[in-house]
């Protein structure tokens, strides 16, 4: 081959392209940073307009700026310049100005943080996590040393340890979502997974309540993370809570918290009926199996579901059986309020968190330890909680955690406000 025809190609790692779109991005995004702060330290010198030394002068004062320092964001380093302010009093404790934007400290935007457990999780190795984000970063990836790893997965760990023995008095929930989750990134012992609780509060806010290593989701590993739940004052369980049929956590809980009725997932469970069906019949069983779900009374799910049973019992008994056991607790969430129906017919708070820690999918090659697994973990699942919706229809929710009774998603006494009413107005 000539050497007039080769084409010298350039290495990606080596040579960050930056278009002038990402350019502009970056410097408009520099500008907006530095008139907000501007905006912050005028507002903080406001405050102190009034305060005055015994020679007059103002207390509280401009002094110039703080040495410029960078920021790593998703677009690149940001330069940030701080305003000086000086209090010229002399109190025991002086005034000092901290930017709720760049906090005293902040080296790199949450975004950053996110990415790395994530991309620890990934079986990328800590000498390599420059390499993975100079596309993003730039030269400034160069600062993700090993060493700095270390250290943020030092501090997840204490951070994990601190919130797994946390007190829950004065706690109530009104559902919970339960699952069991075996991550790509293998724990010390294969057969161990991660056992996650998300519960919704008094005032419909979605919060992570457990996030534990167990056994193959056994009864034992429930009941022990069930026991360390109540020990630090959660002593009642919700009304209801949400999972997959095969967890041991169903057993668990009836001894722990036998007050919790069980929700079994509907999206779970359409798979496994699925599972046990050719694929010429899955279409149209889904479509049966939606008319049960989203029946708008518990009486017409219930004509739905003996509609399935008997269409395809005789051809496919695998699948009706599947189906049929589990009855009962696939149509508990009638005996709550409608608002809630959505939020209750599965377990998604949990799956839609962990797809990106790749759900249930195979093991990697690489081992890690126990504790920094669950520790980078806990980092994520902290991050996603804050993206958490409330629940629709907060105001339902302290009729739940007070046992008001519900039939078919209506609070009794206002069915029976509506039956007198309706009783007077024939009566006229």
């Amino acid at each position: 081959m000539s050497k007039d025809n080769m084409v010298a190609l350039t290495n990606p790692a080596k040579n960050v392209i930056e278009d002038q779109l990402t350019l502009f991005i970056r410097e408009s995004a520099q500008q907006m940073l530095k008139t907000a702060i501007e905006v912050e330290a005028q507002e903080f010198v406001a405050q102190y307009k009034g305060r005055y030394l015994p020679s007059g002068q103002q207390q509280v004062v401009r002094n110039g700026y703080l040495p410029e320092r960078t920021v790593q964001t998703g677009i690149g380093d940001i330069a940030v310049q701080l305003p000086r302010i000086r209090d010229r009093g002399t109190g025991e404790e002086p005034i000092t100005f901290v930017s709720n934007l760049v906090p005293k400290y902040m080296r790199r935007t949450i975004t950053i943080d996110v990415m790395l457990p994530l991309l620890y999780l990934k079986g990328i190795s800590t000498g390599d996590f420059a390499d993975v984000l100079k596309p993003m970063l730039g030269d400034s990836a160069k600062q993700i040393s090993p060493k700095v790893i270390s250290q943020l997965k030092a501090n997840w760990l204490e951070d994990y340890k601190t919130w797994v023995k946390r007190c829950l008095n004065h706690k109530s929930y009104a559902y919970w979502w339960v699952d069991g989750i075996y991550l790509s990134a293998r724990l010390e012992d294969a057969k161990s997974c991660v056992l996650v609780i998300v519960g919704a509060d008094g005032a419909g806010k979605k919060e992570l309540i457990a996030l534990i290593d167990g056994f193959r989701e056994s009864k034992e590993s429930w009941k022990e993370l069930l026991l360390d739940l109540k020990q630090r004052g959660l002593t009642q369980g919700a009304r209801l809570a949400v999972g997959d049929g095969a967890l041991g956590f169903w057993s668990a809980v009836s001894e722990v918290y036998p007050e919790t009725q069980h929700q079994r997932c509907w999206v779970h469970k359409t798979a496994n009926v699925m599972d046990k069906l050719p694929q010429s019949q899955q279409s149209k069983a889904k479509s049966f199996l939606h008319n049960i779900y989203l029946a708008e009374t518990k009486a017409d799910a219930t004509k739905a579901f003996d509609h399935f049973i008997s269409h395809y019992q005789l051809k496919y008994p695998k699948a009706t059986e599947c189906l049929l056991k589990d009855k009962n607790e696939l149509l508990a969430f009638y005996a709550f309020p409608a608002e809630h129906w959505i939020h209750l017919r599965t377990s998604n708070p949990i799956e839609s968190t962990f797809a990106t820690v790749r759900h249930r999918t195979k093991k990697s090659n690489g081992c890690f330890s126990r504790e920094t697994i669950l520790a980078s973990v806990f980092k994520l699942c902290q991050e996603a909680e804050k993206r958490w919706k409330y629940l629709n229809g907060k105001n339902r929710i302290a009729q739940v955690i007070n046992f008001v009774k519900f039939i078919d998603g209506i609070a009794e006494d206002e069915i029976q406000k509506q039956e007198d009413k309706n009783d007077d107005q024939v009566a006229a």
